[in-house]
């Protein structure tokens, strides 16, 4: 009998990531039956994976806890309605397996009692023998252990696990699919994920993240304002924020583009501010709880306070919930950025208008990435990074940051990515008059530019010089992106 598991599971019980995964099943290297892996095949493509404990699933688990600095969500229990639905589910699992085993049991014990009675019916020596020989083949296979059967148990055991702490989400007719772990609704694992459902008010007012439900069950696990008609709920309409998924569930909604984005106006409270150097500070805000701002990874924002206004990058992850983060220089002609580094204080009031620009991921590519930040253009780039991390659809991600009079301010950030992160390499450039000849280095490394998306961001000037060298080392103009700062 099959055990068919899916690919988001997968990829958690061997530790590598889903590009990894994908590569493997277009080489040949891993069968899969409509999507799904069986698990004697797993076990024959994996066959060094420790089965034994789940520590390589604790290790990857951990570096992008860190690597994106999110909450420890993974640690925290369904919504108790959840695990009580999941539990009962896998208890019936449970219940049926074993009436299964019994009715095995039950079907050798008649076997048995038929070879006893077609031998006292006085049959040949010969049909005698082969019965004999038959009894001993069951009585001898079944008394041993397969090979495997160890593996097998573990494997089963850990995915049981994972079933229990989380459930595996597929978008129609989109085809994206992300992890809903501990608590988390349908709409924040997906945007956790990197997967930018339709949402709006993000608390169960506005009705934009209405969604269909194809397969599966879901819990409702927040109220909300918002009245499904009756049609609705016949067809399977369902809030994305309020519902988490019990088991495995297939939805149709929309995953939203730059363009699909409505401009937004909302007021922020400071949490913090951070100076970096008397040259760059990152203002850190909070959303208010009943209008989440949302945006895509790249895009920009107008800010307001004390008359004073800007529009800058955001260098936060949408996966971050409510925490804005934007990262500005100091220019004498910018009277923010002067509220910034002398007015601006935790609680105080900021008006934020947008998203704005398309300077956005390709999320359903999975080329290898490059980013080119020149200075303060380091913060879009390190939004677009953590997304395209939680896409871990990227066979790998390079940036090179090239410095400014304000040095590479994050440093050890990047430097923590490239240690935790095995497909991710960061390169700093250092602070040069000679823009020209430290891009032609960038370029020589990469022979073969035409398999890559480039994604660069600083003054017209530098990105010109930028974009020419890497046209003319081979990369294709289609995956040239920028952004001018």
């Amino acid at each position: 009998m099959s055990h068919l598991l899916p690919l988001s599971r997968v990829t958690k019980l061997v530790g590598i990531s889903r590009h990894a995964l994908q590569e493997m099943i277009r080489s040949g290297a891993l069968d899969t039956f409509d999507g799904m892996v069986d698990l004697n095949e797993l076990l024959r493509a994996f066959p060094d994976t420790r089965w034994e404990d789940d520590a390589e699933y604790r290790r990857v688990t951990e570096i992008k806890e860190k690597a994106f600095g999110k909450r420890v969500f993974e640690r925290a229990l369904p919504d108790k309605e959840v695990l009580s639905a999941r539990l009962i589910e896998l208890g019936n699992e449970y219940a049926a397996a074993k009436a299964l085993l019994m009715h095995y049991s039950q079907t050798l014990s008649w076997l048995d009692e038929k070879i006893d009675e077609i031998e006292e019916e006085g049959q040949s020596r010969e049909t005698r023998n082969a019965l004999h020989r038959l009894r001993a083949f069951i009585v001898r296979h079944l008394a041993e252990m397969p090979p495997d059967a160890a593996k097998v148990q573990a494997v089963i055991a850990q995915e049981r696990i994972l079933r229990i702490m989380s459930a595996q989400v597929t978008i129609q007719p989109s085809g994206h699919e992300f992890t809903v772990e501990g608590n988390d609704t349908l709409l924040e694992g997906a945007l956790r994920a990197g997967v930018s459902l339709n949402y709006g008010c993000s608390n169960g007012n506005c009705g934009e993240c209405r969604a269909r439900l194809i397969s599966g069950e879901v819990k409702k696990v927040h109220a909300h304002d918002y009245v499904l008609s009756q049609a609705e709920k016949d067809a399977g309409v369902i809030l994305m924020c309020s519902c988490a998924a019990v088991n495995d569930v297939v939805i149709e909604a929309g995953v939203a583009g730059a363009k699909d984005i409505p401009e937004q106006q909302l007021e922020a409270r400071v949490k913090a501010v951070e100076v970096f150097n008397p040259q760059v500070a990152a203002l850190h805000l909070l959303a208010p709880r009943s209008q989440r701002l949302h945006f895509l990874a790249g895009q920009s924002i107008r800010l307001s306070a004390q008359d004073a206004s800007g529009e800058y990058a955001v260098a936060s992850c949408p996966c971050e919930e409510r925490h804005i983060e934007i990262q500005i220089s100091r220019k004498p002609d910018d009277a923010f950025a002067e509220l910034l580094f002398g007015g601006l204080k935790a609680q105080d009031i900021v008006e934020v208008t947008g998203p704005y620009g398309e300077f956005v991921l390709e999320d359903d590519s999975t080329r290898p990435l490059i980013f080119v930040a020149f200075g303060v253009g380091f913060a879009p780039v390190k939004s677009l990074v953590q997304h395209a991390m939680s896409l871990d659809l990227a066979e790998s991600i390079d940036l090179h940051w090239l410095a400014d009079e304000a040095g590479h301010y994050q440093n050890n950030l990047c430097r923590a990515w490239a240690d935790a992160l095995d497909n991710f390499t960061y390169i700093p450039h250092a602070q040069t008059s000679d823009a020209e000849t430290a891009l032609a280095g960038i370029v020589r490394d990469y022979p073969d530019l035409q398999r890559f998306d480039v994604y660069a961001v600083g003054n017209a000037a530098q990105l010109k010089i930028a974009r020419d060298l890497f046209l003319k080392q081979g990369l294709q103009e289609q995956y040239w992106r920028e952004y001018v700062c």
